[in-house]
């Protein structure tokens, strides 16, 4: 009856005549007793499924032998059963979150009436000429102050985020401290905003400044993560931020010109217009716990989390991680130094005019100097610049001319917006140099080709450089481009102040 049982083990399978014959001497194996049992046994296993005596040990031993392939199936199956974005929620988070990304940036340049012309005036200081030379200084070169404070610690998250991986679980947790971070800035922003502070306006100004570096470090911490976030879902939701990221501009410009024509007086503008700063942020902080619930968020990230996985378990080079970083790093940049210069000097071109110059920039005539003053920079600086920005970045979606080998001949060709602005009515009561741009509509229409450019040569260098590399590389492109965005963005700030000098 023993020879009718069959044993699985792991190792090598024997058969019934096998087993008998180490029990069995010579004669009996050579019986026809013997030769009809085998023959019954071995028909028998043709029909039979093998009986496993523990199938937890052997699922266990599977999963040991071949635990990459599993890993790899399941993320083809994951990858073939998607579940549906229900009523766009998750892309309209994401458009959401890029909006509140640009948010504070975008809120203190627009409130630049405010700053200047009510909280920094210069009769509000008694305290001798020395003062009031120090407070003339910093309200005529605010916007290159404000930004100055805003991208140093960008530019310094950017070079931290090339550098310092952090990934995991950490992501959402960094983009709640970043939202808080800047909604705490804000409200002191609004509190200051509230106070009479006509006896010390410098102590206002360095608080400004202060406030601006802390809520653009958070800045830089809910960016990079966010960018992060997003690279776990399909492309539409890294573009859906890009495309939030361009339309906050635009949303605080028209709240900006909204909040002039219905508030009775700078300072409750001023108030209602930081608020309303702080309910996008909540609004943001809010869509967030709302975007990890979803059931087509939750896939992406197990999804995210398992591609890792695989990668981790394919990866079996020793050679140190900082060698394979700066090795790849110059692989890229010899493959897309140009796309590299192109997204650079595309920032300094823009940040060396914008806000600093655009945003002092006078009309001369009717009807522009009439009661329409008090709109034409919020209408066309701010407005102007973020809206034709924006539709500069959609129309690479049709259009994609030059490609990547000449674009930066017209990336160099926006060096003749320099003299259409600086020629133009720039600083009349403080230049010395004439005005030779006398005509209005010049300015108006340079203004916004000028911001049509900027949004059309960023959007194509950014989207030529992962083409350009491996598609292993492109990761590693991507940080390279926003590294060189944010110096081009820093180099172009601190450059703008020699206008001033230079009128």
């Amino acid at each position: 009856m023993s020879q009718n049982v069959q044993l699985i083990t792991f190792g090598k399978r024997e058969s019934s005549l096998e087993r008998s014959h180490h029990g069995q001497d010579e004669t009996w194996s050579q019986s026809p007793l013997y030769r009809n049992q085998a023959a019954d046994s071995t028909e028998r296993e043709r029909f039979l499924p093998p009986v496993k005596l523990d199938p937890g040990w052997d699922s266990m031993m599977e999963s040991t032998i071949s635990k990459k392939s599993s890993t790899a199936q399941l993320i083809d199956e994951l990858e073939k059963d998607v579940p549906d974005d229900r009523y766009h929620i998750v892309y309209l988070i994401m458009i959401l979150q890029g909006i509140a990304v640009l948010l504070p940036w975008n809120t203190f340049i627009n409130a630049k009436d405010y700053f200047e012309n009510y909280k920094l005036q210069s009769h509000n200081v008694s305290n001798g000429s020395s003062g009031s030379t120090t407070l003339d200084d910093y309200r005529t070169n605010f916007m290159s102050y404000i930004g100055m404070a805003s991208q140093y610690p960008n530019f310094l998250m950017n070079i931290i985020n090339i550098f310092v991986q952090c990934g995991g679980n950490t992501l959402g947790i960094r983009i709640l401290t970043g939202i808080m971070v800047m909604v705490s800035m804000l409200v002191v922003t609004v509190v200051l905003a509230m106070l009479d502070t006509t006896t010390w306006p410098e102590t206002f100004f360095w608080i400004t400044i202060v406030t601006a570096i802390v809520i653009n470090a958070a800045v830089g911490i809910y960016q990079n993560s966010l960018y992060g976030l997003a690279a776990s879902l399909p492309m539409k939701y890294t573009n859906a931020v890009v495309f939030g990221s361009n339309l906050s501009g635009t949303l605080v410009s028209v709240t900006n010109i909204l909040l002039i024509i219905l508030s009775p007086s700078q300072k409750t503008s001023a108030i209602y217009y930081f608020v309303t700063a702080i309910v996008i942020l909540l609004m943001a902080f809010d869509g967030y716990f709302i975007l990890r619930n979803t059931k087509f968020f939750r896939h992406y990230m197990k999804l995210s989390l398992l591609k890792k996985q695989e990668f981790q378990e394919s990866n079996i080079s020793n050679e140190p991680f900082y060698k394979i970083l700066f090795r790849s790093f110059g692989r890229v940049v010899r493959q897309i130094y140009h796309l590299i210069f192109g997204v650079f000097f595309t920032f300094f071109i823009t940040l060396l005019l914008f806000p600093a110059v655009s945003s002092d920039i006078r009309p001369l005539v009717a009807p522009y100097t009439d009661s329409f003053a008090v709109y034409w920079t919020p209408v066309f600086c701010f407005l102007f610049f973020n809206f034709f920005a924006t539709l500069g970045n959609l129309a690479t979606v049709f259009i994609q001319w030059p490609n990547s080998r000449w674009i930066n001949v017209l990336v160099i060709l926006r060096i003749i917006f320099i003299p259409l602005m600086i020629l133009a009515n720039f600083r009349p009561t403080q230049r010395s140099l004439p005005v030779l741009i006398t005509i209005d509509e010049i300015y108006i229409v340079s203004s916004a080709l000028f911001s049509f450019s900027s949004g059309y040569c960023s959007s194509l260098t950014m989207m030529y450089a992962p083409s350009c590399v491996a598609p292993s590389d492109s990761p590693i492109a991507g940080m390279i481009m926003a590294l060189s965005l944010a110096f081009g963005i820093l180099i172009g700030i601190n450059c703008s102040r020699i206008w001033g000098f230079l009128v």
